[in-house]
């Protein structure tokens, strides 16, 4: 993908150089050291070597600093080898635990890589900051690719979703047309007219520009966000046969309400009462 000059490269923050993550002398010194996960307070979980048991519990190095702890059998989770590092797909770790799904959602994280799939799920974690892997270059990238030839992003998700629905109309309006067989020889279809073309893009317009308005009412400014989403919302989008959108409601759920009334330091209310108020002449400001 050709890169202007100043932009970032989007694709750093996709794809994993698997030849630079596994490295041999890294996999050599996971085998020597009996490398294990133990729960720490300050990280949740670190990295520690197995130097003795006893009994019931374990005496473990700590990699970061060299200590040494004395840790419970039973609060030890198996490290995966460093092939796995970063991996896309954590279905795949040999050793699936709590400590090594997260330390996998770290070092993706940290690496600018934010979606990371749980076998049929995407992980997705806030980066609190735009990245470039929305435009429509990488849109293209995503577009009749099946999930697993790319790397994980929400537009594999939804490619996958809009593949299947239209695989399974297909099979239907096939099933149609064969118990059928003259359905094409007349009717709407012999006047060679598409309906759909005429209001193509109109209402992808209409549902990214509600988009907004429903952001107004339900997205805060909070400590961490200055556009969080305070509500939850299900939109049903409907197609026709060929693929064509061809309506969509939206539903909310768990509304924030509270926060109308009462909000935490450094924190607002919705949007929409700042929006009415920058709006609105002094006159309404005075009442």
């Amino acid at each position: 993908m050709a890169q202007r000059s100043g932009q970032e490269d989007p694709e750093r923050y996709l794809f994993v150089d698997r030849a630079v993550v596994y490295n041999p002398a890294t996999q050599a010194d996971w085998t020597a050291k009996k490398l294990v996960w133990v729960p720490s307070e300050r990280h949740g979980f670190e990295a520690a070597g197995i130097r003795e048991e006893k009994g019931d519990e374990v005496v473990v190095e700590l990699a970061e600093n060299g200590k040494k702890a004395m840790v419970n059998k039973d609060d030890i989770q198996k490290m995966n080898p460093p092939k796995f590092s970063k991996v896309e797909d954590m279905a795949e770790l040999t050793c699936l635990n709590e400590a090594s799904v997260l330390n996998n959602l770290k070092e993706r994280y940290y690496s600018g890589l934010i979606y990371t799939y749980s076998g049929l799920f995407c992980v997705v974690i806030n980066p609190y900051k735009n990245l470039p892997i929305y435009s429509e270059n990488i849109i293209e990238m995503y577009r009749g690719k099946k999930r697993h030839e790319m790397p994980p992003h929400i537009y594999a998700i939804s490619e996958s979703a809009y593949r299947c629905m239209l695989q399974a109309t297909a099979l239907e309006v096939q099933e149609h047309y064969t118990t059928c067989p003259n359905v094409l020889s007349g009717g709407q279809a012999s006047h060679g007219l598409k309906p759909q073309a005429i209001r193509e893009g109109e209402l992808e317009r209409q549902l990214l520009q509600a988009n907004p308005i429903l952001e107004s009412f339900g997205n805060a400014k909070t400590v961490k966000n200055d556009n969080s989403s305070r509500f939850g919302k299900f939109i049903r989008i409907n197609f026709d046969v060929t693929g064509y959108i061809v309506g969509a409601n939206i539903e909310t759920y768990l509304l924030e309400k509270s926060r109308a009334i009462r909000q935490a330091k450094d924190e607002r209310t919705f949007h929409i009462f700042y929006q009415l108020l920058s709006g609105a002449g002094e006159h309404l400001k005075c009442l």
